[in-house]
């Protein structure tokens, strides 16, 4: 961490210094920079290199060496058919789902069918299908059965010849796979099988594509039911429907903990308080039948009220619980650039509803991605790292069927990413005079003020190498704290993400946010704030700007062209802006223009937005009554802008009491045609008495 504000110090003033010609080379710059303004900074640098090449001392002493990555063993022991004889809770509706899928005719026309069944970690797959896998009409149907555990360091040789044993219920001592593939095509001819392949991991698709070669000799109605708890497997393996299995509800997830806390119906009567107790550790769970079965084996017999507080008040990953390897061996298959992403999460409060796009963007701002290869942006690696996740079962929907999808975490991965935060990872319900924030600490998230934010406090002089400031669902104090933001920019130097979103109590920003050199993310939105510092355009690293629903913002900085490296700016519901900033058209990085208000001025027009080629999603263009003319509209390019998805462009109530030509009225709307990749058109206040010939086209 320190080493990296260090550097991103040099890189910043750097930059700054050429963009301002103060040095003529890049060279001389560094002479200048190290020999005459920065000493202390050399002697940070050769203080860390010490301590760098001390702790590699440690490396030849100690013993360590380089392993590679993917060499570890599974956490858990392999799976077999053997299903546990004992009652399977709440899952009557999947188990006849999944034997429907095996058992309907239609599936003897092809010759092999691939059925994923996908889970997070702990949902039951397994169970559920050792219990579809060992019933009756499933003897019938198939010819061979035999289960396989893949588990995660997949093995095409190794798994192959566990098919082959399963198959013959023998030993096999082959040991080449031209030999393998042959013996296991001849145990298959003609058979109709069912194979399971449980706990899947692989995404490798020629790896798959040759475990599959001997098994195309089976009958038709042959079938390969595959567990897995990556959406990507599933896409990779599938030739049917993938078979999602949801956790349990609360009444379910019960039976299963009180069937393994040895917890009878007649002693749930007889003990309310065990009972209360018991329902809220359920609650805990949140639908993993594993995490139930965990908690209620360590209450096994015991009837201590203290033993069932112990687990209800207890973090579960201070137990001795099943669910602990469960849930990390997730995480330890991410490859790093993964897990930092993950953790990050840990910032948010359980049960949390956030926006996939706005994790991105602090992904981007914490420096968590990868640099962009083959011609994509920044968004487009993180939204690749979104995906992946949420394809691990980390992220689950919330919401379907509209562009504002939202996202939240099990809370039992939550407790996992806090768990592997640590110390350098802070989220604290609220913040206050007697708050203990270690040193280590960089990230912290909270969600109100206890008391006034005053100069001298023990919170900012700890945490002062803090990156990331984040309140998060703030909530108002109620006691006067105006001078909360000044004093925090005037701690905190080193953030990358400050959000002081609701700060109902901010009304100006102080100039010194412009000593936040290494700021990359700031959130205003829902503030009471009526301009904005011109010192704000020297943050030459600034990616977002967030300034939503601010109802008295009336302008922004004049020199917002310096904001080379904006790539989001968002003004949406900013009602009263009476125009843009001169010179917008440099800002040629921007990804996201939320809204364009045209002004009468030329530098202030319509043709800024003609460089702007990159910019996705939605565009609002308001006060089109100060566009003049058709040459000025085009030379907006709106039709350049192949990215966007939603367009609408906005007279002013009060400029038909101006208008006087119909017909220039929509040769301007003509030129302001959009690509055909739009979705969404909203015209709203035209004064035009026809429409251009592009407007109602079938082409779009």
């Amino acid at each position: 961490y320190v080493a990296d504000d260090i550097l991103d110090t040099i890189s910043t003033k750097a930059a700054t210094s050429w963009k301002k010609k103060e040095v003529s080379t890049i060279t001389n710059y560094f002479s200048r920079f190290f020999n005459v303004e920065e000493r202390e900074m050399v002697c940070k640098l050769e203080d860390i290199v010490a301590r760098l090449e001390y702790i590699l001392k440690f490396k030849d002493i100690l013993g360590l060496q380089h392993i590679a990555t993917h060499h570890h063993s599974s956490w858990r022991t392999p799976s077999t058919s053997v299903d546990v004889g004992s009652n399977i809770f709440g899952r009557d509706k999947d188990k006849m789902a999944i034997l429907k899928l095996l058992l309907e005719d239609g599936k003897d026309n092809e010759k092999i069918s691939v059925i994923p069944i996908v889970g997070m970690g702990g949902v039951g797959k397994t169970t559920l299908v050792q219990s579809v896998f060992n019933h009756d009409s499933i003897k019938h149907k198939f010819d061979v059965q035999a289960w396989v555990c893949v588990s995660d360091d997949f093995n095409e040789f190794k798994v192959t010849k566990d098919m082959v044993e399963a198959v013959t219920k023998s030993a096999c001592n082959i040991n080449t796979k031209e030999l393998l593939h042959l013996d296991l095509k001849e145990k298959l001819s003609g058979k109709k099988f069912l194979i399971v392949l449980d706990d899947v991991w692989t995404e490798d698709y020629d790896g798959w594509n040759s475990l599959l070669r001997p098994l195309q000799y089976g009958n038709k109605g042959s079938i390969i039911l595959v567990t897995t708890r990556i959406e990507k497997v599933a896409s990779m393996v599938q030739t049917f429907q993938t078979y999602h299995l949801e956790q349990l509800s609360d009444e379910d997830c019960w039976s299963v903990f009180a069937d393994r806390a040895c917890f009878s119906p007649k002693e749930s009567t007889e003990n309310m308080d065990l009972h209360k107790i018991g329902k809220e550790i359920v609650r805990k769970c949140k639908g993993l039948p594993l995490a139930a079965q965990s908690l209620g084996g360590l209450l096994r017999r015991k009837r201590d009220i203290k033993d069932w507080n112990d687990i209800l008040n207890s973090n579960i990953w201070e137990k001795e619980s099943k669910i602990i390897p469960a849930l990390r061996i997730s995480y330890h298959y991410l490859p790093p650039y993964l897990k930092r992403c993950f953790v990050y999460c840990s910032l948010y409060p359980k049960d949390y509803k956030f926006e996939k796009d706005d994790l991105i963007l602090l992904w981007m701002a914490e420096d968590l991605l990868q640099s962009p290869q083959n011609g994509k942006t920044l968004e487009e690696v993180g939204c690749g790292y979104f995906n992946d996740l949420a394809s691990r079962s980390f992220f689950q929907s919330f919401g379907s069927g509209n562009q504002y999808l939202h996202f939240v975490m099990h809370d039992l991965v939550h407790d996992l990413a806090t768990f592997l935060g640590g110390e350098f990872y802070s989220r604290r319900e609220a913040l206050g005079n007697e708050t203990k924030i270690g040193t280590m600490t960089r990230h912290l998230s909270f969600s109100k003020f206890n008391d006034p934010v005053r100069e001298k406090c023990d919170v900012f002089d700890r945490a002062k190498h803090l990156r990331t400031f984040f309140a998060i669902n703030f909530i108002r104090p109620p006691f006067n704290n105006e001078k909360a933001a000044c004093i925090i920019l005037s701690n905190l130097k080193s953030l990358r993400v400050l959000s002081l979103r609701n700060f109902s109590d901010l009304v100006e920003l102080p100039d010194s946010i412009s000593e936040l050199i290494h700021l990359r993310y700031l959130n205003l939105a829902r503030t009471n704030i009526k301009s904005l510092p011109e010192s704000l355009c020297n943050l030459y690293n600034l990616q977002t700007l967030k300034l939503q629903n601010c109802p008295y913002l009336t302008r922004l900085p004049n020199n917002m062209q310096n904001l080379v490296n904006l790539c989001h700016l968002d003004i949406t519901g900013c009602n009263v802006l009476e125009d843009m900033p001169k010179g917008m058209s440099k800002l040629i990085h921007l990804q996201h223009l939320s809204h364009y208000v045209v002004g009468t001025h030329k530098e202030k027009g319509i043709k800024e937005l003609g460089t702007l080629s990159n910019l996705h999603g939605s565009l609002f263009i308001s006060k089109l009554e100060n566009v003049i003319n058709s040459y000025e509209a085009s030379e907006a390019k709106i039709m350049d802008k192949k990215y966007l998805e939603e367009l609408c462009l906005h007279w002013s109530g009060d400029a038909k009491d101006h208008f006087t030509n119909s017909q220039s009225e929509m040769d301007i709307l003509d030129k302001l045609m959009p690509t055909k990749n739009l979705k969404i058109l909203d015209v709203h206040g035209y004064r035009g008495t026809r429409f251009p010939e592009w407007v109602g086209d079938s082409s779009y």
